[in-house]
């Protein structure tokens, strides 16, 4: 890794541009992309429900339907840096996004278990690609200077799409049916093609980058270890509310989730600057804290306005865990390791989300809703002393 100089005592500081052209085509792809999957997060989930592929009350077919989306991505987490070192970014990108939107065309015809379940696995695989491919992008684009305010940024990008695809997807399956909401997300995954064209063939020192610190080293490192797990807690409670939040608790699901994703946006953004200049390291407890405290507090499914107050503050927690876990990851490696930390953190990310979204729903079929997310925020919080022990 280079070293950065210091300019003089007195001197004015001048810092690189952060944005790029490259790097600002790659966030417009990511952006819709990132649309596309949140469109559809929630309302495959509910139409497994309620279309006939399972059990609508107790959430069976939902926790599957998700559970298979991320079992499929951790698996293509595991290869994608191979399969970029072998054919470039811009092609697997590619091939990746034509996995995640298309598929979901196919599910009008049939509401059976067998269907959303095969989609749910195709469209998982380009979710994989998309994420790996175009979180080592970004490392390299970003200077290295203004890497956590560029984490900041970049954590907007794929934030805002959250923040209002996923709660209007949930309006739209509801208002004007499920048809328009999987075209939707097939065609905003097709728009980011376009501005692939822009980007670099090949990630520079890509080859290095895995002979120095592979996907092996990285599953061989004790911090890049602890993190992963306790950000794969963090991220079981996301996958929870996203899949079972609707079924849980009714019309006040949107706004909740509306409020969760803002509030994980912001707080993501936040970290990145405070952690630019106080350390990430820091703000891990706070945010494990609030995110454990919110999911708790969502056992409170029949009061619309505790629901909307504990979802904002496991947003916030949630927004703060992102930022902050893959800076510390970040900064254990050099940067020939960046594209392993992508790969690493979000097999946490996904591997959480899918365990969330399958064992809350076995969890919740025998104990009811308010149990199970008391359950949920206990066992999240049980992660602290992951976060405490120093390297």
């Amino acid at each position: 890794m280079s070293e950065q100089v210091r300019p003089a005592r007195g001197a004015p500081v001048t810092r690189p541009p952060l944005v790029s052209r490259p790097l600002a085509l790659l966030f417009v792809s990511t952006f819709c992309a990132t649309t596309s999957f949140h469109l559809l997060f929630s309302v495959v989930p509910m139409y497994a429900a309620s279309g006939g592929a399972g059990d609508g009350e107790n959430g069976v077919a939902a926790g599957l339907a998700t559970g298979a989306l991320m079992l499929s991505t951790v698996a293509a987490e595991l290869v994608t840096p191979g399969l970029v070192l072998r054919y470039g970014p811009r092609r697997v990108l590619a091939v990746g996004l034509v996995l995640l939107g298309p598929p979901a065309l196919a599910l009008p015809a049939s509401a059976g278990l067998p269907t959303v379940l095969t989609v749910s696995l195709v469209r998982g695989l380009g979710f994989a690609v998309m994420v790996v491919v175009t979180g080592a992008l970004v490392a390299s684009l970003v200077p290295a200077e203004r890497r956590a305010e560029g984490l900041g940024v970049s954590g907007i990008v794929v934030g805002v799409p959250a923040v209002c695809a996923l709660p209007l997807g949930v309006w739209l399956a509801g208002h004007v049916g499920y048809t328009c909401v999987f075209a939707a997300g097939a065609v905003a995954a097709l728009a980011a093609l376009p501005p692939l064209l822009a980007l670099p063939g090949r990630p520079s020192g890509g080859e290095a980058r895995e002979e120095v610190f592979g996907m092996l080293a990285g599953l061989r490192s004790p911090v890049l270890r602890r993190m992963g797990i306790v950000f794969a807690a963090a991220a079981m409670g996301a996958g929870i509310v996203v899949t079972f939040l609707p079924t849980a608790v009714g019309g006040v699901a949107a706004a909740a989730l509306l409020v969760q994703a803002a509030a994980a946006t912001l707080s993501r953004w936040w970290a990145g600057r405070v952690g630019d200049r106080h350390g990430s390291r820091r703000l891990l407890v706070p945010g494990l804290l609030a995110a454990g405290t919110g999911m708790a507090g969502l056992a409170a499914t029949d009061s619309p306005a505790l629901v909307v107050a504990a979802m904002a503050l496991f947003g916030a927690g949630f927004g703060v865990m992102q930022n902050a876990s893959l800076a510390v990851m970040y900064d254990q490696v050099p940067l020939s390791g960046y594209g392993t930390v992508s790969a690493v953190w979000n097999l946490a990310f996904d591997g959480g989300m899918g365990v969330g979204g399958t064992g809350f729903g076995l969890v919740a079929a025998q104990t009811g809703y308010p149990p199970a997310f008391l359950l949920t925020g206990v066992l999240m919080l049980l992660t602290l002393p992951l976060v405490v022990r120093r390297s």
